[in-house]
């Protein structure tokens, strides 16, 4: 699972972020974290290991995205 995923950042004219950074990361690390949950509940048809692989995975993105919009705001490169 060594796939590059390119998250374009979505301006404005004026070089204004249109997504809240905060709430795609928030998103991708809960979204993880319930599908944990899941799994240490019993669901059935979950894959532990699967999970938690996407789980780091969907993490690290939402890492990224955090990366790639603190750079923007401080007038920086990703």
């Amino acid at each position: 699972m060594n796939r590059e995923v390119t998250l374009p950042l979505i301006v404005d004219d004026r070089g204004t972020l249109q997504v809240s950074a905060a709430d795609v990361s928030k998103l991708l690390r809960t979204l993880g974290g319930r599908w944990l949950h899941l799994v240490e509940a019993g669901a059935e048809g979950l894959d532990e290991d699967t999970v938690a692989a996407l789980t780091i995975e969907l993490a690290k993105l939402a890492d990224r995205i955090d990366v790639a919009c603190i750079a923007h705001s401080s007038g920086g490169a990703p």
